[in-house]
């Protein structure tokens, strides 16, 4: 699930809600750190951390998580090979710890400015450890290219996790035929967000591509105003030979992160006759599955755009933390006097 559509579902407001993250997770699991979930009070979720299994079993603590405005951190070792109760059901056999915050307050808030921050093209990172009792935060603007989901010390205090926040990948269509319909609905389900182009006011509308950003004209007035980038994707597919060279030209100078071009390798070579191939091109799109039909081409597509986006994130990383500065902001909760330890109130499985 997008993390996009959680803080979407946050920002929103209504009904009280409980988030899940993973904050460490050992050996193999199906998520990792940093994957998280959201619970609402009338039963819906958004997200995984699990094939399923742990959702239910962290659902029935939602309750008493609002009731008592308080955290909980919950272990799942999954890695006893006599105990197949959990590691049998979740076919992974690593061991995770899950945070378990009610959304309110100083947590509301945060995640709000993320979603407004995110959604204005920033990238930011949260810290999250332990003090006194309470989950106490930091956010750290500005991009950063160390991956999310890290554990690590900070000063002496165990920081749970670090998660770094990024607007969504944008990918941008050029062509508003039919095929490019399923494209664009799997990649907005995805995290994408879809931008379509085209010149043909009647094709390239609302109600063919919900929730996508439209640009109606030539190809140069289009490029200009989708303001196209080094981070973009970029699909060209209008199946229209003169405009699909026009649309190459233009965008092709913007040096976007990747380029496809649908279609057979006789055409593709016509199209950039007198055109230098960048090193982002892609043509044809899609991973060689053998595709047959637009939904199959859509899949080939986007899964090669969901390849390409990992490649290119920076990896995770461990070490000692900078003073990167930022502000704090300080969850709630009772501080205790003991300090961290009376802080975990944890469930072992396994």
């Amino acid at each position: 699930m997008d993390v996009h559509a959680i803080l979407s579902c946050v920002k929103r407001g209504g009904g009280s809600l409980v988030l899940a993250t993973i904050v460490n997770a050992e050996g193999h699991s199906y998520r990792k750190a940093a994957a998280c979930l959201l619970f609402r009070d009338d039963g819906e979720r958004l997200g995984s951390i699990s094939p399923g299994c742990l959702e239910s079993d962290l659902q029935l603590r939602v309750a008493d998580i609002l009731t008592r405005g308080k955290f909980e951190i919950v272990e799942y070792d999954m890695r006893s090979t006599e105990d197949f109760s959990w590691g049998e059901a979740v076919g992974c056999g690593g061991k995770i710890r899950v945070l378990l915050e009610p959304v309110e307050g100083f947590l509301r808030d945060i995640l709000c400015e993320i979603h407004d921050r995110t959604s204005n093209g920033e990238s930011l990172r949260l810290h999250r450890w332990l003090e006194r009792g309470a989950v106490r935060y930091r956010l750290v603007f500005g991009h950063n290219s160390r991956k999310s989901a890290v554990m690590y010390g900070d000063g002496g205090r165990p920081l749970l996790i670090e998660t770094e926040y990024s607007p969504r990948q944008r990918l941008i269509i050029f062509g508003a035929g039919l095929d490019a319909q399923p494209i664009a609905s799997l990649a907005g389900r995805l995290g994408f967000q879809v931008a379509v182009a085209d010149w043909r006011e009647d094709l390239c509308t609302n109600e063919r591509f919900p929730g996508a950003q439209l640009a109606v004209g030539q190809a140069d007035d289009a490029v200009r105003s989708l303001r196209i980038g080094r981070k973009d994707y970029v699909l060209v597919c209008s199946h229209h030979f003169r405009r699909d060279k026009q649309w190459l030209e233009a965008v092709i100078p913007m040096a976007p992160a990747y380029i496809g071009i649908i279609g057979s390798q006789s055409r593709i070579r016509s199209l950039l006759d007198g055109i230098e191939r960048p090193p982002s091109l892609h043509a044809p799109a899609g991973l060689p599955i053998g595709a047959d039909g637009p939904e199959q081409i859509a899949v080939s597509i986007v899964a090669e755009l969901i390849q390409i986006a990992r490649r290119d994130a920076p990896e995770t990383w461990r070490g000692e933390i900078r003073n990167v500065g930022g502000r704090y902001l300080f969850g709630g909760g009772t501080e205790q006097a003991d300090g961290d330890a009376e802080a975990v109130s944890g469930a072992v499985f396994g």
